[in-house]
């Protein structure tokens, strides 16, 4: 048994470059190639096809991208897994299957199924069970019902010699525990063993971002039309290097790994995941070399006795328009153009009992709309983007047939109208909760042949148990010689990202020395009252020390998040973004690097 595993990631998303597979294997010198393509609103794409041909709901890009690697896989002994079986993993299994055969391979191929808890929706809805964050009540309509599984079935098709794992619903990071636990021996109580391999999973599970991409200081990472996807080399105390194939583009330093770790966390005393509960607070990344972090510190909790369940609904219709508006004004031009349109379609619905929108978002893009209060841009070539809800897709299309008559009844210089008329969609909305382990049905099969797996279990957890975590404060003569205001940005790095409705901001401080003045300016009434134009809940902030660090977590906050949100930004990309403009009072000697 080796001293070292090397796990690579070969996609970040349902969607990502088809270079990435044959880049790592061919190149990374790699173990095992695990793929994460199940964000939550691809779920709600998934469920789609599905309810269109019961043979798919699984990512057929997986097939297509495996399809002429398996020869070579199977020649240097890489083991392959992947969540692309979606909603459907043994569909994914049997399209795994023909591709082998077709190409000649004779390889182990199993499937990791009990996630799919429809059978069990009226049991949730007679137990009562509400959004875990709004406390709302049990839908109707419900189109699937998935619970998140960890690693430990993975690891028992591993054990049973399987080549390539497909799983549905898993936490993203459990295709990168998995063949730790299995190839280390690491057992269910090694918490702080598999609170590493997790943060080493979930460092890795959106390919690129964590090698450069999506980074705050994007001008100094060399070589994006050759990123390098990662590589978490692990060890069997848990301890890893983040890296990446030697002569790819992209950057491996501390805070471009550290932008990625705050990445889709919550409360980082306890990211709670199926197998452990997480406790990323006391975290180093170290540079161990040219493109090589050292990754230390996670320690782990006993795993709590109920998972997470994600739940979709129907909750009407909605369709989104986008056109240009060029010219002198064409901002105004822009809101009275969006104005006009809605006032007209409201009229015509009262006249055919249609009731009104249940959702508008009208944006103008290019002057800096999502900046809210704000915005500064002065420009003379806007985007103006329209997003509805309704009840009635009848509605709907009325509206989709009423956009480009605008371009003959308002302000002049109305063109490029993207995509033609506005398409109406069905809204599947996300509601997330949480349901006893012991009811999860979870089953491997490697080759159609059932293995034994260990039921999911874990204990009561009560986050009010958790330590506080604080920090440094300026000290109580840090203005005796005068202060200046500095933009976030000379003194952090930032990342955000989404969770359903709720959005978090990662904030890393450049230097030990700014934290204070970044935290004194950023509190939890700060950060929400720069956000009220977008973020209607609460604003929750954590520190973590190990790598000077704040989380921002903001409830709420994204119009309901996923292909259910109208807005332009329904999974908080640019929050960061903005949050960096933020102003912040420093020493008039403090000196900036």
């Amino acid at each position: 048994m080796s001293d070292t595993l090397r796990i690579g990631c070969a996609s970040g998303f349902w969607g990502d470059t088809e270079l990435a597979a044959a880049q790592l294997v061919c190149h990374g010198d790699i173990h095992y190639l695990v793929f994460d393509y199940l964000a939550e609103i691809t779920m709600s794409l998934l469920i789609r096809a599905r309810m269109k041909d019961p043979k798919q709901g699984y990512a057929p890009d997986f097939v297509a991208s495996m399809k002429p690697l398996l020869k070579e896989l199977k020649a240097r002994g890489i083991k392959v897994i992947s969540n692309a079986g979606g909603v459907n993993p043994s569909a994914c299994r049997e399209a795994l299957a023909a591709a082998a055969a077709a190409e000649g391979v004779d390889l182990k191929i199993a499937a990791v199924n009990g996630d799919d808890l429809m059978p069990q929706v009226e049991a949730l809805r007679a137990a009562g069970v509400t959004e875990m964050f709004s406390g709302a009540a049990f839908p109707t309509q419900i189109m699937s019902a998935n619970a998140y599984l960890g690693a430990q079935p993975i690891a028992a098709a591993l054990a049973a010699g399987a080549d390539i794992v497909v799983t549905g619903r898993c936490v993203d990071s459990a295709v990168a525990l998995a063949p730790l636990i299995h190839h280390f021996g690491w057992q269910a109580t090694d918490y702080d063993r598999l609170a590493q391999g997790s943060l080493a999973g979930h460092l890795i599970e959106c390919g690129p971002q964590t090698t450069g991409g999506n980074y705050t200081d994007w001008d100094k990472v060399p070589g994006w039309d050759n990123m390098g996807f990662p590589i978490a080399e692990c060890r069997s105390d848990g301890s890893f290097i983040l890296t990446k194939p030697e002569g790819t583009g992209g950057l491996v330093c501390p805070s471009s790994v550290g932008e990625q770790m705050l990445y889709e966390i919550g409360d980082p005393r306890a990211y709670i995941l199926p197998d452990v509960i997480c406790d990323l607070t006391q975290v180093t990344l170290t540079q161990d070399g040219p493109d090589r972090v050292l990754v230390q510190g996670a320690r782990g909790r006993p795993p709590t006795d109920v998972c997470k369940v994600s739940v979709t609904y129907m909750d009407g219709f909605r369709a989104l328009s986008v056109f240009m508006i060029g010219g002198i004004d064409a901002a105004q031009k822009a809101e009275r153009s969006g104005t006009a349109l809605l006032t007209r379609c409201r009229r015509i619905f009262a006249e055919r009992g249609w009731g009104d929108f249940t959702e508008v978002s009208v944006e103008v893009l290019g002057a800096e709309a999502t900046y809210g209060p704000h915005a500064r841009a002065f420009t003379r070539e806007v985007l103006l983007k329209i997003g509805v809800r309704h009840t009635s897709k009848a509605a709907l299309e009325f509206f989709a047939r009423e956009v480009a008559p605008s371009a003959l009844a308002s302000a002049p210089a109305i063109t490029g109208f993207f995509g033609g008329r506005p398409k109406v969609q069905p809204v599947i909305r996300l509601f997330s909760c949480v349901w006893p382990k012991e009811r999860i049905p979870v089953s491997v099969e490697v080759g159609g042949t059932p293995v034994p797996c260990a039921p999911m279990t874990g204990q009561p957890f009560d986050a009010a148990s958790l330590p506080g975590v604080g920090g440094p404060l300026p000290a109580a003569d840090a203005f005796a010689r005068g202060r200046r205001t500095v933009p976030l940005v000379r003194l952090a790095w930032g990342r955000s990202g989404d969770k359903g409705d709720a959005a978090n901001i990662g904030i890393i401080a450049r230097r030990a020395e700014y934290l204070p003045y970044i935290r004194a300016a950023l509190t939890e009434q700060a950060v929400a009252d720069y956000f009220a134009h977008a973020v209607k809940g609460p604003v929750l902030r954590y520190d973590l020390p190990g790598i000077l660090a704040l989380n921002f977590l903001m409830h709420e906050a994204l119009g309901g998040g996923g292909i259910a949100s109208v807005r332009i930004d329904p999974q908080a990309k640019a929050f960061a973004q903005m949050l960096l403009d933020f102003p912040v009072p420093v020493p008039a000697d403090l000196g900036l690097h």
